[in-house]
């Protein structure tokens, strides 16, 4: 038979369990949950971009809606008080450097079919945790021809559309 007894607790290893959130945000580095390469990230980064290009609609005083759920080839349909005149905003937002942007076939030709009308809004939404706000660039007319009729989406390079926007106001 054993005998036990009750001693002090001989302590041989320790651990520290940090966030890797907390870790990358200490280092300076982007956490993931920014930089778009989650599907987490990504939504944030929509979420962020649909907002700042809202905000941009408002200060003029246009009154812009968000319509992104009904998947009709824009994203915001922004009122000119006035006119009554409605423009189909698409926003695509992307982290800071990202160097592509996929455009669908229903996107493009909206497009094309409401070419005054229709605003391509680019956003780019900076990776760091505090302070920066997204840049908002429109390109207008963003778009000569259709997708060839198999195509479901474009790609585009980022820097070239970016090239042709303005700032909205």
């Amino acid at each position: 038979m054993r005998n036990i007894t009750a001693q002090s607790p001989a302590v041989i290893g320790g651990a520290l369990v940090v966030p890797v959130g907390l870790l990358t945000w200490l280092l300076g580095e982007v956490p993931a949950l920014l930089d778009g390469s989650t599907p987490e990230a990504c939504r944030r980064i929509e979420l962020a971009a649909l907002a700042a290009v809202i905000q941009a609609e408002r200060a003029p005083g246009f009154e812009p809606r968000d319509v992104s759920a009904e998947k009709v080839g824009y994203d915001v349909q922004s009122r000119i008080p006035g006119t009554g005149r409605l423009r189909f905003i698409e926003v695509k937002g992307r982290a800071a450097g990202a160097t592509t942007v996929t455009v669908t076939r229903n996107e493009i030709l909206v497009a094309l079919n409401k070419p005054a009308e229709f605003v391509l809004a680019l956003v780019a939404v900076p990776l760091t945790h505090g302070g920066s706000t997204p840049v908002v660039r429109y390109v207008r007319r963003p778009f000569t021809r259709e997708p060839e009729e198999f195509a479901e989406s474009v790609t585009y390079r980022w820097d070239d559309l970016w090239a042709r926007g303005n700032y909205p106001w």
